[in-house]
């Protein structure tokens, strides 16, 4: 038994949770979000709180329990503060830009690369080197982003790249000008 799928769900005021032929729905102030749930799983909401409970004993089953719990979770609290990512770029001449619901990056190509929002993600820029990428479900905010990161992934010799905000890259030494052996 999963020790995370045993703790309850704390639901925020203004958050209502809805189970119904194997679909979570979690609304909120901030839209309404849905879960498909497999398994011998049942999702109980009583009050202020949804217990995520086993009905069965299979090994998917236990696998399962603290998933479905985590993410009903994050779906809360997606529903009532959302989720922010934050990418930095890094590089010289390197710009982004919004244009309508798409970001223009200029990272060092011959052309610039337009980026379209998805849906249910929208797209903020500090500046001209700071990504903001935000929305309410966590796995679609966290791909957008990941996907934009991959455009020019980070390289330890000068930094350049797209990375995380709170990323840390190892940076190594170049070449020495020593003298191969002979």
């Amino acid at each position: 038994m999963s020790r995370i799928g045993k703790l309850p769900v704390h639901l925020p005021a203004g958050v209502s949770v809805k189970y119904e032929n194997g679909t979570v729905t979690v609304k909120g102030p901030k839209g309404v979000l849905t879960q498909q749930i497999s398994g011998d799983i049942d999702i109980k909401a009583e009050g202020a709180e949804v217990h995520v409970l086993t009905t069965g004993d299979s090994e998917g089953t236990n696998a399962k329990h603290g998933l479905y719990r985590a993410l009903i979770q994050n779906m809360v609290t997606g529903v009532t503060e959302g989720y922010t990512v934050t990418l930095i770029v890094n590089g010289v001449g390197w710009k982004v830009a919004k244009s309508g619901k798409k970001l223009v990056l200029n990272i060092g190509f011959s052309h610039p690369i337009e980026f379209p929002e998805p849906e249910g993600v929208t797209f903020g820029v500090n500046g001209d080197k700071e990504i903001t990428v935000s929305g309410i479900d966590k796995t679609v905010v966290g791909q957008t982003a990941a996907n934009i990161r991959k455009l020019r992934l980070p390289e330890p010799y000068h930094g350049y790249g797209i990375r995380y905000n709170d990323e840390v890259i190892e940076r190594k030494e170049g070449k020495t000008g020593g003298k191969g052996k002979k």
